[in-house]
C-alpha cells in the first residue's frame, strides 16, 4: 500500500522544496526598503480617519446575513428544479410551503425595515 502513496510524498516534498527555495531566494535577493509611506495603514486609497474602535452599524450585517439566506435558499432551488417531475405534487406542494415562509420571512425583514439604508 506504501508504494501507492510515493507520487502523493514526492509531490509534497517538490512543493515544500519550491516554497522554501522561493523564500530564502527572495531573502537574499531582496532589499527591505522600509519608509513612513511603506509603514503607514492603506485602506482602500482612503487615509485611515478616526480609531478602528468605532461603532459599526448592524444594518451591514443585517444585509450580509439576509443575502447569505437569500442565497442559500437559492442554492436549495436549483437540485429540487432538476428532480422536479420526479417529486410529482408532493414536491410541490413542499416547495410551495417553502416559498410560502421564505416569502413571509422576506416581507417581516422588509417591513422591519432591514432593507432601509
Amino acid at each position: 500500500m506504501l508504494p501507492s502513496y510515493v507520487p502523493v510524498l514526492i509531490l509534497a516534498l517538490v512543493a515544500i522544496g519550491f516554497s522554501a527555495f522561493t523564500l530564502g531566494l527572495s531573502q537574499l535577493l531582496g532589499k527591505p526598503r522600509p519608509n513612513p509611506a511603506k509603514n503607514s495603514v492603506y485602506e482602500c486609497g482612503v487615509p485611515p480617519i478616526g480609531t478602528a474602535r468605532e461603532r459599526f452599524p448592524i444594518k451591514f450585517y443585517m444585509i450580509c446575513m439576509i443575502f447569505i439566506l437569500l442565497d442559500v435558499d437559492a442554492a436549495f432551488l436549483y437540485p429540487w428544479a432538476l428532480v422536479f417531475r420526479d417529486l410529482g405534487v408532493f414536491g410541490f406542494l413542499e416547495m410551495g410551503a417553502f416559498m410560502l415562509l421564505l416569502g413571509g420571512g422576506f416581507t417581516y425583514a422588509w417591513k422591519v425595515g432591514a432593507f432601509d439604508w
